[in-house]
């Protein structure tokens, strides 16, 4: 057995500081702090190179769906890799375990999706996306129809499709994003948005924005309507009430296609399979990730409704489009695994019946905080908005000040949770038990203490 050295904390750092460029991340500030060096996992727990145990209220980045150290993953990526670690999807040629995942895939979708077109990653199926939009018109004999429609603050990627698609202004101001083509509408965002309106009345006044915006545009130029069922990345804005069925009501007016993405709202996340069963939808493609292999190794897709399908099947010829890795067979085989435990664990009912509902009620205790204006949340989902005045949703003057504080607090006090902004959001593995959300809703009332006080709140 090959000797591994066993580097320090401090050596990692200076490694990595010398050498690895992070996503996201301002890399001289980063130099300066030093990295944290997370080494190992358990369950809902990290540890990182000096020892100290973290519980992991993001699920890694949305997709631990199952917890850490499920050794059984390891064991077929094992074995997967003995018989045959890799062939392309290229040539005519597949391999079982893609077969076999796209046919479980396809059970737990809705019942008009029974197609999968594999990816690497979340960004890389939303890049399939916007091919598979335009050449689906192109086939329908209508090339004019293009144009996106996606959603302010929305997060589909980062790749320059998926940046474009998805509609952050930070992010498409490196880069001359968005491509053509694609254009954005107001998120349903009501507390930070919704003025004087009630929730209601601001659900359907954003759900409207996509039927004026396709009139102006004419239906015939626009393609699809790309959103998340929640947005995740964008502070877990989880849309009122009236929204999606007022979206529902314009879609069925226009010939356009529906995309859902299910990045992370896929695989457990709502208590419900897809995002899209949660609130009735019938998209026409879901792009998926994360939660497929709950992050074990990366993996994405393009779930594919019939009338997609059956268009690029039956009148597309050869479609030019695809990567090297797609339907990797040793991702496929520890994507079936975990959508097998997920199953047989009764996982998804877990969270439903259980862990959601618990969750939900004790974060929601939170709303009494002085520092916290509003707690909103769906299955394993949650957001705390920190304001300056409760009563006048008044923000801090600073933006993302008081959440950078909270998070480095977290961190400090053992406990993960995301800053978007001013909102702390938390995503934690479905398998987290009762007791452990009782832990994790102490550590966060913990460092929303410590972030009033350093605020003088």
């Amino acid at each position: 057995m090959t000797n591994v050295t066993k580097h320090s904390t401090a050596e990692l750092q200076a490694m990595d500081a010398a050498h690895y460029l992070h996503p996201f991340t301002d890399h001289k500030d980063l130099g300066a702090r030093g990295t944290r060096i997370i080494e190992r996992a358990e369950g809902v727990y990290l540890w990182d190179t000096d020892g100290k145990q973290i519980l992991d209220g993001m699920a890694g980045l949305w997709c631990v769906n199952i917890g850490y150290g499920r050794t059984e993953l390891a064991d077929v990526a094992y074995r997967q890799m003995r018989e045959l670690p890799y062939y392309n999807s290229f040539f005519q040629c597949t391999n079982p375990p893609a077969v076999k995942l796209a046919a479980a895939i396809a059970d737990i979708a809705p019942a008009h999706m029974n197609h999968v077109f594999f990816t690497g990653s979340g960004s890389e199926a939303n890049d399939t996306v916007l091919r598979m939009v335009r050449r689906y018109w192109d086939l329908k004999g209508k090339p004019t129809k293009k144009t996106i429609i996606g959603r302010v603050n929305g997060y589909h990627g980062s790749t320059v499709a998926g940046a474009s698609l998805g509609g952050m202004s930070v992010m498409h101001e490196q880069g001359d994003l968005p491509i053509p083509g694609i254009v954005h509408i107001a998120q349903p965002y009501w507390y930070g948005e919704g003025g004087d309106m009630s929730p209601d009345e601001f659900g359907l006044w954003a759900a409207r924005q996509l039927e004026a915006r396709i009139e102006e545009l004419g239906e015939d130029q626009v393609a699809a309507f790309i959103a998340e069922p929640i947005q995740g990345a964008g502070g877990v804005i989880v849309p009122p009430v009236t929204y999606w069925p007022e979206v529902k009501r314009i879609l069925a007016k226009y010939d356009i296609l529906l995309v859902i993405d299910e990045v992370i709202c896929g695989f457990g996340r709502t208590g419900e399979w897809f995002g899209s069963q949660y609130y009735d939808l019938k998209p026409d493609l879901m792009p998926i990730a994360k939660g497929m292999t709950s992050g074990y190794l990366p993996m994405g897709g393009v779930i594919v409704g019939d009338r997609v399908a059956n268009a690029l099947i039956d009148d597309g010829g050869e479609f030019f489009h695809g990567y090297t890795y797609s339907g990797h067979p040793v991702a496929a085989a520890v994507g079936l695994e975990n959508l097998r435990i997920l199953r047989d664990e009764k996982i998804v009912d877990y969270v439903k019946n259980e862990a959601a509902p618990y969750l939900q009620s004790k974060i929601a205790e939170l709303a009494a905080h002085r520092l916290v204006g509003e707690v909103r949340g769906v299955g394993l989902l949650g957001a705390i908005e920190l304001v300056k005045n409760k009563a006048t949703r008044e923000r801090f003057a600073e933006k993302g000040s008081a959440g950078s504080l909270c998070r480095d607090l977290c961190v400090r006090n053992g406990l993960v949770m995301r800053a978007v902004g001013d909102t702390m959001i938390m995503s934690p593995p479905l398998v987290i038990s009762l007791a452990e959300i009782d832990e994790l809703v102490k550590r966060i009332r913990l460092c929303l203490d410590l972030t009033a006080e350093q605020l003088g709140i």
